[in-house]
């Protein structure tokens, strides 16, 4: 049985970027074993345990605070992965993979933020 989190699309989209992450960052150099890899799979795993964390919070303003914690661990993502590819860490199809899935990711965040704004979200009971 899914736990509710695990309801929410932007949530699931975030845990397929961090699966993604930790798959294509296994190929990194040793020697960022460290840095870079480090780096980038702390901020990736950052993005869906706000969105989990947020999702319990009952406050507006608490659950808004975790997601756009959640969206600016999603930009350094973002940043990290133009880096590995601008060291050559990643080929084409892994960029663009990690930025299809940065992409989706943030519109699923996105929209839940605004659901929750509007009031349009599903509440926690509701799941």
């Amino acid at each position: 049985m899914e736990y509710g989190f695990q309801r929410v699309i932007a949530w699931q989209k975030a845990h397929e970027f961090v699966l993604l992450v930790y798959r294509i960052s296994k190929h990194f150099p040793e020697d960022e074993r460290f840095g870079l890899t480090s780096q980038l799979r702390r901020a990736a795993v950052s993005i869906e345990a706000n969105i989990a964390e947020g999702y319990k919070k009952t406050g507006k303003a608490d659950k808004l605070r975790f997601f756009n914690i959640a969206q600016g661990s999603l930009e350094e993502c973002r940043d990290y992965h133009i880096l590995a590819k601008d060291l050559d860490y990643i080929n084409e199809e892994e960029f663009e993979q990690l930025k299809n899935s940065i992409l989706m990711t943030s519109r699923f965040l996105n929209a839940y933020c605004n659901g929750v704004i509007n009031n349009n979200a599903m509440k926690n009971d509701e799941l």
